[in-house]
């Protein structure tokens, strides 16, 4: 069995409302000098049997296409060795 894990993110240049909104808020509870705040989203997938050289390729184009909006998102896929 091998888990994965996809983390997808708003691109730098793409407005992000919710990290701003949660940015505000950490400034109103108390926690000053918070600079920035970016909001994600992350996708783990267990599988079974082998993680192999063909699934991977297959796990990285569903990551780019349908995890991930290639316009405003950028994705980082990863085999999660703890998760194993």
């Amino acid at each position: 069995m091998g888990r994965v894990v996809v983390d997808v993110m708003l691109k730098p240049e793409i407005l992000d409302p919710q990290g701003r909104a949660v940015q505000g808020a950490l400034g109103r509870l108390g926690l000053a000098g918070v600079a920035d705040v970016r909001q994600g989203k992350q996708f783990i997938i267990d599988l079974d049997g082998e993680l192999d050289d063909e699934r991977w390729a297959l796990l990285e184009r569903l990551a780019g296409e349908l995890l991930s909006n290639p316009v405003i998102e950028d994705y980082r896929i990863r085999r999660d060795q703890d998760g194993q």
